[in-house]
């Protein structure tokens, strides 16, 4: 140092002085991520007992990420049996499902759990039920994890394609109905959150959608969806088959897996992808997040079943937070 003092090394966090009487731990991941820093980030404290709902409520703002989870431990028979304890928080609200949350959670298990490490298949008991995440074994010189989990059978909403409709939507999403995909219709469809998928007619219109908060709730309220999906096809060259986009509220999410779920239920619901067929989704692109998640749904007795989302997860920080 210029000035000849010495450099004093920061304090570790066993050494922080806080005047508090309660320490939680936690870690951050980047979920739907192909490298450190990209994809959807993720906060997950890692026992949250103790914790109230409005203390969760209060950390998930103090994030201030898409999504914090909270794992709340119980006995390994009661894990086995039902699954692992995890709560949701947007930062203005519980959720009783979110994709990248579930499955960067169950990531976290697979590494540090103390019975579960390892595990081929990890359960999480969310508030939408049980919900099973398997894993990849990573290979030597393999970023993170790839999990893959089973989103609940989809629900399908009603159709809106009327020219009404279409006029209300376009609207809704600061655009005019020339921006929409004349052959694909809007819908909700929900796996455990309700969203309303939106086929766009190209990228272009993609790139330059900006999503009034204030038009578009009373639009979602009204069709009973959380959010819009806006979907089109991806570039010719790129890995993936579509590209997405989820803006929120005056935010955006860079990758959102419950809504890919509920894409790929409607991609194959209206017949644009074969029941089966593994399709990847490309999201948070415009974002400098690039995501990839990989989805796909089957048809079963004329209803589309097996719905799963993957991706990969990459660890990317830990640290503590001080409660009084």
């Amino acid at each position: 140092m210029s000035n000849g003092d010495p450099y004093v090394a920061p304090a570790t966090l066993a050494s922080v002085s806080a005047p508090a009487t309660r320490a939680y731990d936690y870690a951050q991941v980047d979920v739907f991520a192909e490298r450190p820093l990209e994809g959807n980030a993720l906060a997950i404290f890692t026992d949250a007992r103790g914790l109230s709902d409005n203390e969760m409520q209060a950390l998930a703002r103090e994030t201030n990420l898409s999504e914090t989870t909270f794992i709340l431990p119980r006995t390994p028979d009661l894990e086995q049996e039902r699954g692992v304890r995890v709560r949701i928080f947007l930062t203005t609200e519980e959720v009783p499902f979110a994709g990248h949350p579930t499955l960067g959670t169950a990531s976290w298990l697979y590494w540090n759990h103390p019975t579960l490490r390892g595990a081929e298949q990890i359960t999480l008991d969310l508030g939408v039920g049980p919900i099973p995440i398997r894993f990849t074994a990573p290979q030597p010189g393999e970023r993170g994890v790839f999990g893959t989990m089973q989103q609940n059978d989809p629900v399908f909403g009603e159709i809106r394609n009327s020219r009404e409709d279409r006029v209300a939507l376009a609207a809704a999403l600061n655009l005019s109905t020339d921006d929409l995909d004349p052959d694909l219709p809007a819908q909700v469809v929900s796996t455990g959150m309700a969203f309303c998928i939106v086929p766009l007619k190209s990228l272009e219109v993609a790139a330059r959608l900006s999503i009034s908060a204030q038009a578009s709730r009373p639009y979602l309220d009204r069709i009973g969806a959380k959010f819009f999906h806006c979907i089109t096809r991806a570039h010719e060259n790129a890995i993936a088959d579509w590209h997405a986009r989820m803006q929120f509220d005056g935010g955006e999410d860079p990758a959102t897996g419950s809504a890919s779920g509920c894409t790929i239920a409607y991609l194959v619901h209206h017949g644009v992808v074969t029941s089966g067929q593994l399709t990847i989704i490309e999201q948070g692109i415009e974002m400098l997040r690039p995501s990839l998640i990989h989805v796909s749904a089957s048809i079963e007795n004329n209803s589309v079943t097996k719905v799963f989302v993957g991706g990969r997860t990459i660890p990317v920080a830990s640290g503590r937070f001080f409660l009084p």
